[in-house]
Order: structure tokens, then C-alpha cells, then sequence
């Protein structure tokens, strides 16, 4: 009996020195089986005071009264799986006749408390039934991405959601983005996890950096063109213009739109060419988008509606000749001058970190998901990298990128130079990188997000 008693002190002190210093490790040594224990034992009755039931069917009460039995009790939406992930529980639920998927939704609050869990999202997977993600613990405090990630042409992962799963950039299906963070919000930590992520990639990078390349520059060997003043960045941008006109001059000798051509061949943007005929891909980083819009003097004002007049044409026909568009900055607003919500209006992804104004939320998400402006302007200071993602969908979710070093995302862009293309369009604002340079150990990393 007392080596027993011993062996249960030490299990739990053990549990408890897991679950303060390591939670990922304590809910897949502890939690995840406790956890989908007290949701089978309590689904039934957290259901029913959370009013997700519905009254039994008339001809279950009529057998009841003729065969004198017990009136049947209502009835909660059926369980078809319980999965356990590696950061909480994933519940698919089918719905009863009468409900819907807002009515869990709306729920989630009462059922992270019943549960007895640390967070609880829904999602609709297809009429009648919906998926409910339960994490077991902050996912957030101290990012760990998974292992293994889905990662194919255009789509890189960047980010941890808070219910556990992995945050993507897809190109293909939001072309075009805006990034918007305060100081020491965690903005540049994302953006180097996107460059980390697009490095390995066929893709070419070009940057628009414009205090003087300090956030950019290091990463130029990855890059095929870079800008570092407003002046460089309006030839870039007009460049990039000429591109997308060649490009699409290129799609339409391909179009293959004869009568004896089936409909599946005929090409509208380079991912329906042929392999050895489609153009590289382009992504556009701008870092500070308001360094390109602000002027002084009229040959300014001249040239920043160069800039973005040129921004806008990209924004608008870029997508189906290959070339996307990433909007970072600390502030933006309609005082940024004429043509600033027409590109906004053309960037489908959005993405806030810390903001300090109300206003530079609302341009983030005011047309596409109020209640995400909230949100983003309630992450605390302290917990940089925190961000609210969103796209015109209306959906959001909160994100935070694992932290990457400058010198980690420079081995990185070191290491797959030799997948930079040389864009003959581009060739005069190549940066001149040197020869390359021995990679640098980099230190380990922090878990918090700086």
C-alpha cells in the first residue's frame, strides 16, 4: 500500500510539473484521455443545458403513451467521431432536424466551460454536420508547429491557430494580402516566416523595402529584386507592370481555344499552361507601404500616384499572370491619399496584429468581418506575435507565428539561393549579394514570439 501511495504521488507530481512547464506533453501523456472521458460522460446533460436539443419525434411520444412507457427525453445531435489530436479534441456532431450550425456556435463559450477546456470553435463541414475543435491548453503562449505540414506549389504554412491547427498562406486562393502591426507588434516575425516558408519554393521574391533595407536586405539572396527608397520602388513596380503584360500576352498565344481543343485545355492564367512554358511565379513584399503613399512636394505627390496606381493595377490583374501582392505596414488609412481603398478593396486576405487606432482596425476588417475589429485591438502588448487573420469570407481566427530569427531566416534564404530565378525584367534591380557566406549557427529559439 505505501509503494502504491508513493507510485500515485509521484504520477501526479509528475502531471503537475508536465502541465506548468510542458502542456503539450501533458495532454498527450494526461489530458487528451481525461478529457474525452469527461466529454462522453457530460455530453448528454451539457447538451441539454445548453439548449442543444431538440423534443423527441411525435411518433416516438405516441408509441410511448400506447405502450405506457416513460416519455422519451430530448434528444442532442449525434456523435459520429471523437478524435484526439495533438492539441485537443476534435467532436463531429450531426445535427438534428431544427437545428443549426449558429446554435453551436453561438454555444462555444458555455461549452469550453462545461467541458472543462481551454477553447472551443465550430466549423460547418457540410449540411448537417458540423465539427467542433476543443483545445486542451493555451496553443498560443508557446508556439510549436506540427512536424509535418501540407505544403505543395503556392501554399506555406505561417502560423498556429487557436484551435490547434495550422495557419496557410495559399496564393491560389487569396492572391493578394494586407498585414497591418504597431512597433514590436510581431509583424516582421511573420513576414519572415512567409519568406522562410516561399524560400524552398519556385517562386521569386521581390522586396520593397524602404527604411533603407534594414528588414529585407539580409534576406537578398533568396530575393531576385529588392528596392530600398520610393524611387527604386516606383521603376520596380512599373517593371513588374511590364511583366504582367508580357505574361499575359503569353497566355493568350497559348489559349488553345480552336473547336477541336477540349474546354479543360484552354488557358486563363499560367497555371493552365504547359510546365516548360509557364512563367515564374512572382510574390511582391512591400514592407511599409506608407513610406510609399506619404510625399512632401509635388514631384513626390507625382510619383506616389505612380506608385500606387501601379500597386492597384497589380492587385486587379496580377493574380491569373502569376503575381502576388503581400501589403505590410503600421498604419493605413484613407489619409493615405486617393486610390488606398481602392487597393485595399482588392486585398482578400487580411491579417492585424497590435494595432494603436481603432481606424487602421476598421481598414483591416470594418468591410469583411466587424467583429474582428475588436479583436485586433484588444491583443495586449506583452503577447507579441498574437494576430487576427481573416479573409473576405467574413471567418477569422487567431494566430500566432512561431518566432524565427533574423539569422535563422537568412540560413534559410542562404541555403535555397540557388532557387532564385533570374528574371530578365528584373535584372536591374538584382541585389549584389557577394559570394555566399557560411551559414552561422543560430541560437535556439525563444518559445515566445517576439
Amino acid at each position: 500500500m505505501t509503494a502504491f501511495t508513493v507510485a500515485l504521488v509521484l504520477v501526479v507530481a509528475a502531471a503537475g510539473l508536465l502541465r506548468w512547464r510542458r502542456p503539450a506533453w501533458y495532454w498527450l501523456a494526461f489530458g487528451v484521455t481525461l478529457a474525452a472521458l469527461r466529454v462522453l460522460v457530460r455530453y448528454r446533460s451539457v447538451m441539454d443545458a445548453c439548449g442543444l436539443t431538440v423534443p423527441p419525434a411525435r411518433w416516438r411520444l405516441s408509441l410511448a403513451r400506447a405502450t405506457n412507457q416513460p416519455i422519451p427525453e430530448p434528444r442532442p445531435p449525434r456523435i459520429r467521431r471523437l478524435r484526439p489530436t495533438r492539441t485537443g479534441l476534435v467532436l463531429r456532431l450531426k445535427l438534428r432536424p431544427g437545428q443549426d450550425v449558429f446554435d453551436i456556435a453561438a454555444a462555444s463559450d458555455r461549452l469550453r466551460h462545461s467541458f472543462s477546456m481551454f477553447g472551443v470553435t465550430s466549423r460547418e463541414v457540410r449540411s448537417g454536420v458540423v465539427e467542433v475543435r476543443m483545445t486542451g491548453y493555451d496553443v498560443l503562449k508557446r508556439v510549436q508547429m506540427p512536424a509535418e505540414t501540407e505544403t505543395r506549389a503556392m501554399r506555406v504554412p505561417v502560423a498556429l491557430r487557436e484551435d490547434g491547427s495550422v495557419h496557410y498562406r495559399d496564393y491560389r486562393a487569396i492572391p493578394h494580402a494586407l498585414t497591418l502591426g504597431a512597433t514590436e507588434s510581431g509583424k516582421s516575425v511573420y513576414q519572415r516566416n512567409l519568406v522562410a516558408g516561399l524560400a524552398p519554393l519556385d517562386v521569386a521574391l521581390v522586396g520593397i523595402d524602404c527604411k533603407q533595407g534594414v528588414e529585407l536586405f539580409p534576406l537578398a539572396r533568396r530575393f531576385s529584386a529588392l528596392a530600398d527608397s520610393p524611387d527604386t520602388a516606383a521603376e520596380l513596380l512599373d517593371a513588374l507592370v511590364a511583366r504582367m503584360a508580357d505574361v499575359y500576352r503569353l497566355i493568350r498565344t497559348q489559349q488553345r481555344i480552336t473547336v477541336d481543343t477540349p474546354d479543360a485545355e484552354i488557358a486563363a492564367d499560367i497555371w493552365d499552361l504547359p510546365d516548360e512554358l509557364r512563367p515564374t511565379p512572382v510574390v511582391v513584399l512591400v514592407d511599409e507601404v506608407a513610406e510609399l503613399a506619404l510625399y512632401a512636394t509635388k514631384e513626390e505627390e507625382k510619383r506616389r500616384d505612380r506608385i500606387i496606381t501601379a500597386l492597384v493595377r497589380l492587385a486587379q490583374l496580377g493574380r491569373a499572370a502569376g503575381i502576388y501582392l503581400e501589403i505590410c505596414g503600421q498604419r493605413f488609412g484613407s489619409e493615405l491619399g486617393k486610390g488606398i481603398t481602392m487597393l485595399r478593396a482588392q486585398l482578400t486576405g487580411r491579417t492585424a496584429h497590435r494595432l494603436n487606432d481603432e481606424t487602421s482596425a476598421n481598414m483591416a476588417f470594418g468591410d469583411i468581418a466587424p467583429d474582428a475589429v475588436l479583436a485586433a485591438i484588444q491583443i495586449p502588448a506583452e503577447l507579441r506575435g498574437l494576430a487576427i487573420a481573416g479573409d473576405a469570407s467574413g471567418g477569422w481566427h487567431r494566430i500566432r507565428a512561431p518566432h524565427t530569427s533574423l539569422r535563422q531566416a537568412v540560413n534559410l534564404c542562404n541555403r535555397y539561393a540557388d532557387r532564385t530565378p533570374d528574371l530578365p525584367e528584373l535584372a536591374p534591380f538584382r541585389p549584389a549579394t557577394g559570394t555566399a557566406t557560411e551559414l552561422v549557427p543560430s541560437a535556439k529559439a525563444s518559445p515566445a514570439t517576439a
